[in-house]
């Protein structure tokens, strides 16, 4: 028997002896953000979800608005969105999740990281890239 509720969501919180990092995984927006934040931040380098969301997925998915407040709730110094550009399971375009991201970002003064996709960095220095504008 399969019971849905039981199915196991996981994020990571990363200490090292330099910097903290915070890996979301799925998520859906809540108080879990305020009280990781309060109990692990600050953090250097947080990675949070933002894409394939609809209003009707909001228990694992947020929208990008959200995933704003969650780095703020965090208290991250600098975040990188993840889970979007890749497939496109939702009605929203494939650039929606990042360009309404950055536009939310700038407006509450958080720092993004947008690496090319598959390209690597170091979390000192993230690029902030537009690469997905082709132009």
């Amino acid at each position: 028997m399969m019971n849905r509720d039981r199915t196991l969501w996981a994020s990571w919180v990363i200490k090292g002896k330099e910097k903290n990092i915070y890996f979301s995984g799925d998520s859906g927006y809540g108080p879990h953000f305020k009280d990781i934040g309060d109990q692990h931040g600050p953090f250097d380098f947080t990675m949070l979800e933002c894409g394939q969301y609809n209003e009707k997925w909001e228990a694992i998915h947020m929208m990008p608005e959200q995933t704003i407040q969650a780095s703020r709730d965090l208290q991250g110094k600098r975040m990188m969105p993840i889970h979007w550009g890749a497939f496109d399971l939702s009605v929203h375009s494939w650039t929606d999740p990042v360009e309404r991201l950055v536009s939310e970002g700038k407006s509450k003064n958080i720092s993004i990281a947008t690496p090319t996709i598959g390209k690597r960095f170091e979390i000192n220095d993230p690029p902030n890239q537009t690469w997905w504008k082709f132009e």
